[in-house]
């Protein structure tokens, strides 16, 4: 199960101090898509579920022609207002997606095309929404190496402040 890095708490009382170690509860990852990436994303919420991570499918549900920004919007909102920590948009493209989720303040939405762009898009720019093409993997197995190497990596410094 994926969880956020626990934390430790140190208090200094009568000159001793105490570590005391806070777990963080396990994070909820919010995932939206349009109809050209609605197979990638239901692959993924299969594929993370089964791994234990807790997944919010805000759809589409189906092939019909739909408006990617207002499932953008959805999943960009969740992140933004922290009741999702990370999130996962797929649109035909990627760049759609990515634009409409950076107009969210707290958003750092990034395109992923490989395995080094999504360590680097975590470590260096500290994205909290991945964003990947529906029509560039043609073959869903395929994003699973990127949103693990994406899931795994960890901020190291922030160099976009919101």
């Amino acid at each position: 199960m994926l969880t956020t890095p626990a934390i430790f708490l140190f208090t200094n009382h009568s000159s001793k101090i105490k570590g005391t170690l806070i777990e963080r509860a396990p994070i909820m990852i919010a995932i939206g898509s349009d109809h050209g990436g609605v197979e990638l994303k239901d692959y993924l919420v299969g594929f993370l579920c089964s791994r234990g991570v807790e997944v919010r499918d805000f759809g589409t549900q189906g092939r019909e022609s739909v408006d990617y920004p207002d499932f953008g919007r959805e999943v960009s909102l969740r992140v933004a207002r922290g009741e999702a920590e990370r999130g996962i948009l797929i649109c035909t493209s990627g760049i759609g997606m990515s634009i409409a989720a950076n107009k969210f303040p707290g958003v750092r939405a990034a395109l992923v095309v490989d395995l080094d762009s999504a360590r680097t898009s975590r470590e260096h720019n500290d994205a909290n929404i991945l964003v990947l093409s529906g029509a560039k993997t043609k073959k869903p197995n395929v994003a699973r190496n990127p949103l693990r190497r994406w899931k795994a990596s960890t901020a190291c410094r922030k160099d976009y402040p919101d």
